[in-house]
């Protein structure tokens, strides 16, 4: 029969910070969050909600985001929102008086106001939705869209579609514009750009 000796056991001095005695379990509760609820982080009278899907940019290679959408009222912008909105070109004192014409001058020309639009001097017949994307474009010239900022914004957030719906729409605009067909060009893999032509 095996004998142990009071040499060969080892107690373990107690941790420095423990109180000698019997050790206990002591239940620990869920840590609580260190940040503040997203409504005490807005400025008063503003709301947020989810934003649509197409309005939230794709990052490549990076799992799907999401974002949302924080409207403010306009007399309760932070300061530095009204900094921000100070720096935005301000509408002339044109605006609104019916010559809200984009195009610059050139052969194709749409006017919001009227909602109208030709190509040099020629009135083009549009349905609502080609109105609104040529204006769109026309009025960002140069400037890229996704097809999916152009169904969020020309055909409205709760638009149940897909990129193929701007696809036909640029389709029958081409078509109109006749020989300036080419001012609305295709971006491979993107989507569209309006660029105006080049004068003579």
């Amino acid at each position: 029969m095996a004998t142990t000796h009071a040499s060969d056991l080892h107690v373990s001095a107690p941790h420095p910070y423990e109180p000698a005695g019997p050790r206990r379990l002591r239940a620990v509760g869920a840590p609580k969050a260190a940040s503040a609820p997203v409504e005490q982080l807005l400025p008063p009278g503003a709301t947020w909600l989810p934003a649509p899907p197409q309005a939230v940019p794709s990052l490549p290679g990076q799992p799907p985001m999401v974002g949302y959408l924080v409207l403010v009222p306009a007399d309760r912008q932070p300061p530095f929102l009204r900094e921000a909105t100070a720096l935005l070109p301000q509408a002339g004192p044109d605006a609104g008086s019916g010559e809200d014409a984009a195009g610059d001058g050139g052969p194709v020309r749409v006017d919001t106001v009227r909602r109208t639009a030709e190509v040099e001097g020629r009135p083009l017949d549009l349905t609502y939705l080609e109105f609104e994307l040529l204006a769109h474009l026309v009025a960002h010239p140069h400037r890229v869209h996704t097809r999916d900022q152009l169904v969020a914004t020309v055909w409205g957030y709760g638009h149940v579609g897909d990129g193929r719906t701007v696809d036909v729409h640029v389709a029958r605009l081409r078509r109109k514009l006749g020989g300036y067909r080419q001012t609305i060009q295709t971006v491979r893999r993107v989507g569209y750009r309006y660029t105006p032509p080049r004068a003579d």
